[in-house]
């Protein structure tokens, strides 16, 4: 039988239409910010880095980072550009992506600048809706909680693990007034039961990626900066240098587990384990 698909029509093979990159122009592990002025916090931490390509949000560059190959691509704002940059880096290569962004911690003992690592997240937004059903856990990969925790206990960085809730909206969907003081329905009481259920935080892409990278057999994670505390009231705008530094650590970190499994012959990385 004749084959007559047209290859410029298939979305793997090529350069990627929105983050206009292509097989051998990202490293295996990518750190997903969100702002693309973020990466100019993020690559100061690295060896060397080049830009290889600005789209749209989406913005990359890949180098290294005490001799491991680490790259980082801008999502934008939310879930659904945020998919789209794991969908087109997955095509490129990539297995490995950690989200380093900022949120805002709903639980009165943590403190501005704190970070965040998410073990899960509370699927409030549309996008992973797209891909599985409603009721499949969005799940931090194990290994890349584990190297986050790592990196952040070597760097002496205060931080806090547990589950975020990704919302779709920043204003209403996360239990803010809308505009003239507009209040959806529920968005009053969302806050506490949130914090009820011990949910660390609130942010706007994480759950989209845990669950869509599980779907794909990747591995992802997550580590944000706390900006704001809805429960105290404070705001700055501090700790992203904090989450950038201890994002690129952990990769470092994940290549040497990586190294130490396939030595001791292992498929998981468990606590026999040493690096």
């Amino acid at each position: 039988m004749v084959d007559d698909t047209d290859d410029s029509e298939d979305p793997n093979k090529g350069m990627q239409y929105h983050v206009e990159l292509e097989a051998g122009d990202v490293a295996n592990a990518v750190l997903l910010p969100g702002n693309p002025e973020r990466l100019d916090k993020i690559t100061p931490f690295w060896d060397d880095h080049e830009e290889v390509a600005y789209h749209r949000e989406y913005r990359t560059a890949t180098g290294t980072y005490e001799g491991t190959p680490i790259s980082v691509t801008s999502t934008g704002i939310g879930s659904p550009s945020a998919a789209i940059a794991l969908e087109e880096l997955a095509r490129v290569g990539a297995d490995t992506f950690i989200r380093v962004g900022s949120c805002g911690a709903i639980q009165p003992e943590m403190d501005v600048g704190d970070l965040v690592i998410s073990s899960g997240g509370v699927r409030q937004e549309g996008t992973s809706k797209a891909y599985v059903r409603e009721d499949y856990p969005a799940v931090a990969d194990q290994e890349v909680v584990s190297a986050l925790v790592a990196a952040a206990e070597r760097l002496g960085y205060d931080y806090h693990v547990g589950l975020t809730m990704s919302a779709d909206s920043f204003y209403t969907g996360q239990g803010r007034p809308g505009f003239e003081g507009f209040r959806a329905m529920g968005s009053e009481d969302l806050v506490k039961e949130l914090q009820d259920a011990n949910v660390k935080n609130i942010e706007m892409e994480a759950s989209a990626l845990l669950t869509i990278a599980n779907v794909y057999g990747l591995r992802a994670g997550a580590v944000c900066s706390v900006y704001a505390n809805r429960v105290t009231g404070e705001f700055r705008t501090e700790g992203e240098t904090k989450s950038a530094e201890t994002a690129s650590l952990a990769v470092k970190l994940l290549a040497r587990m990586d190294e130490v499994k396939a030595e001791a012959g292992v498929d998981h990385w468990h606590a026999g384990l040493s690096l």
